[in-house]
């Protein structure tokens, strides 16, 4: 067994769009499980956008990256050595291993997978973290009806995509947003949308309120910027808006162009009487076993469909996470580490 880790660490911090040389690649010596710990060997590394906020030292619900640390991220790993004494080597974990071969852990934040129940990479995705954003933001803020309109943006994504198959399963109409013809295809084919809509489209708005005759009862906010712009005059009275991501801005450097769009935003909230409420997924941490039970079901019965975007080779994460920012990813974006 080697006795290198390699290890991507933040080099810099971006001012606009992350590139390449914000990030170093280095060799280190393997870390040493001691008492209470394991040794992980990481095989899978998820890449999500919530990382752009961690390379950024603006005030945030988490601790930013420090120059020169791990970049942070969710893996599958398997244990391969433990003086731990609920888990075994050979075992196969989801943790938050970071951008790196192998890592110590002292427990705490992993959960032991099983692979005959669930390829192991559904772990980063639709039965991980972004699966759970899904479930809880959509059922505990959307809380969708029968017959009512759910709309997600960035709908060919992990979160997006389960967000309107769950719509489905509740009654409601499923409407995509998505970037070209291939990703609204395949919310329509495959993953059962009512309607898609290319954003990159010269007339969205156009075709956003012709897919929503009947106005927007919940939106799925995964985007923001001109997305939302099309949205909001197309919200219903009471509609529900659960904040999950913004990644349109996540690499701007100044404040959109005027006009000053608060006040429209502000009484839209006041006489439609509108519902938005921001969240981060651990807000519904309780709710966690509902999630893997619900959802775990659904995916072996074929209920509910997932579609993977995996990278060979941890010297390729900071380019595949920059082309994540932009887009360019068709469904969860994975690393294959080994």
């Amino acid at each position: 067994m080697t006795n290198v880790n390699r290890r991507i660490v933040l080099a810099a911090r971006p001012h606009g769009e992350p590139n390449a040389s914000h990030f170093r690649l280095e060799e280190a010596r393997m870390p040493v499980a001691k008492a209470g710990e394991v040794l992980l060997a990481n095989h899978y590394l998820s890449l999500d956008p919530y990382m752009r906020g961690r390379m950024s030292a603006a005030k945030s619900y988490a601790e930013p990256v420090a120059i020169g640390d791990t970049m942070v991220g969710a893996t599958v790993a398997e244990v391969i050595e433990s003086q731990h004494p609920d888990y075994r080597v050979g075992e196969t974990v989801v943790g938050f291993g970071g951008w790196q071969d192998f890592a110590v852990s002292d427990g705490r934040g992993l959960r032991r997978l099983d692979p005959e129940a669930a390829p192991v990479t559904t772990a980063l995705g639709i039965l991980g973290m972004p699966g759970m954003t899904a479930y809880t933001g959509l059922l505990n803020i959307g809380q969708p009806k029968t017959g009512e309109t759910v709309v997600v943006a960035a709908a060919t994504g992990p979160v997006g995509s389960l967000v309107g198959q769950i719509a489905k399963r509740k009654g409601a109409r499923a409407v995509g947003i998505a970037g070209g013809p291939e990703k609204c295809a395949f919310l329509r084919d495959t993953l059962g949308f009512d309607a898609a809509v290319d954003h990159r489209a010269e007339d969205f708005p156009d075709a956003l309120a012709a897919a929503c005759p009947d106005g927007i009862d919940v939106y799925f906010e995964n985007v923001g910027g001109a997305v939302f712009d099309a949205v909001l005059p197309l919200l219903n009275n009471f509609a529900r808006i659960p904040v999950c991501g913004l990644v349109s801005g996540y690499n701007a450097t100044e404040l959109p162009p005027g006009p000053d769009r608060v006040p429209v935003l502000m009484r839209a909230i006041l006489s439609k009487r509108l519902h938005v409420q921001g969240f981060i997924v651990w807000d519904f941490a309780a709710q966690e076993s509902a999630f893997l039970q619900d959802v775990g079901a659904w995916l072996r019965e074929g209920l509910v469909v997932h579609r993977e975007d995996i990278v060979d080779g941890l010297k390729k994460a900071p380019d595949a996470f920059a082309g994540l920012l932009q887009g360019r990813n068709f469904g969860k974006l994975i690393v294959r580490i080994r």
